[in-house]
């Protein structure tokens, strides 16, 4: 049995899912044999004002240093739709972003940074970090 056998979604037709409880990230071991620094980067993000209903746009970058395992992005890709339509803060979104990453592979060190587009002339960007003393220099 080859260590991908485990991932569904790569190199599979597959749709999108409609909420992130639903969505799964999947990983693959981390083949480095040095600390290193992947980063993740998308334009393209969005999800739902839970107050108004309308959509929130965002420029939205994960970085991090993998642990013994690396997330797949087809899956990434696939667990970030799953915010199209789902109604929520951005705060609590770059939250639980991170919150499913570190539960999903455990990495060394990972920050998830979140651009969301302005709304009512103000632009909010929210950090959040998993492990910062182990903070590549």
């Amino acid at each position: 049995m080859s260590e991908l056998d485990s991932l569904t979604l790569l190199g599979s037709q597959s749709t999108f899912f409609t909420n992130p409880s639903d969505a799964k990230l999947e990983s693959f071991p981390n083949r480095g044999t040095r600390p290193y620094q992947i980063n993740l980067d998308t334009h393209e993000f969005s999800s739902l004002c839970p107050v108004t209903g309308q959509p929130d746009s965002c420029h939205l970058v994960i970085t991090y240093v993998p642990g013994e395992l690396c997330v797949e992005t087809k899956s990434l890709k696939y667990y970030l739709a799953s915010y199209r339509n789902f109604a929520a803060f951005n705060e609590q979104i770059v939250n639980r972003i991170t919150d499913d990453i570190v539960a999903s592979v455990q990495p060394r060190w990972l920050r998830v940074v979140g651009t969301f587009s302005p709304r009512g002339g103000i632009q909010l960007t929210c950090t959040a970090e998993h492990q910062p003393e182990n903070r590549p220099i």
